[in-house]
């Protein structure tokens, strides 16, 4: 049931939220957020060989949270914010959603609290 209405809103949604469950794709995202970087670049700082951070890359690319280029041998990566976009509209209905079942939750034990002392 979770599933098909995260899948209702927006059918990428499971991809964006794979891909920003690992720490280093986030780290990734965190570096990219000042500026386009080579791949060769942010791969330095992880420890990480090239091949393992092209895979994090591509899964960043499918789920649309970055894009690169190519010139000649050096790829460039860079992040697209807009992508986002969903993860927050998502957030943001489960927000609204929790905090009226919280403020309901609230109302009814202030009423039992109240009846009980009457």
């Amino acid at each position: 049931m979770l599933v098909s209405n995260m899948t209702k809103h927006h059918p990428e949604l499971s991809l964006l939220f794979h891909a920003l469950a690992d720490p280093t794709r986030r780290s990734i995202l965190t570096r990219l957020a000042e500026g386009p970087m080579r791949v060769t670049d942010l791969s330095d700082p992880t420890g990480l060989r090239l091949p393992t951070v092209m895979r994090h890359i591509s899964v960043l690319v499918e789920a649309g949270l970055i894009a690169t280029s190519k010139d000649g041998r050096v790829r460039t990566c860079a992040i697209v914010p807009e992508a986002l976009e969903p993860v927050r509209t998502w957030l943001d209905e489960q927000r609204a959603r929790w905090e009226s079942r919280l403020d309901r939750l609230e109302a009814f034990a202030l009423k039992a609290m109240k009846e009980r002392t009457e």
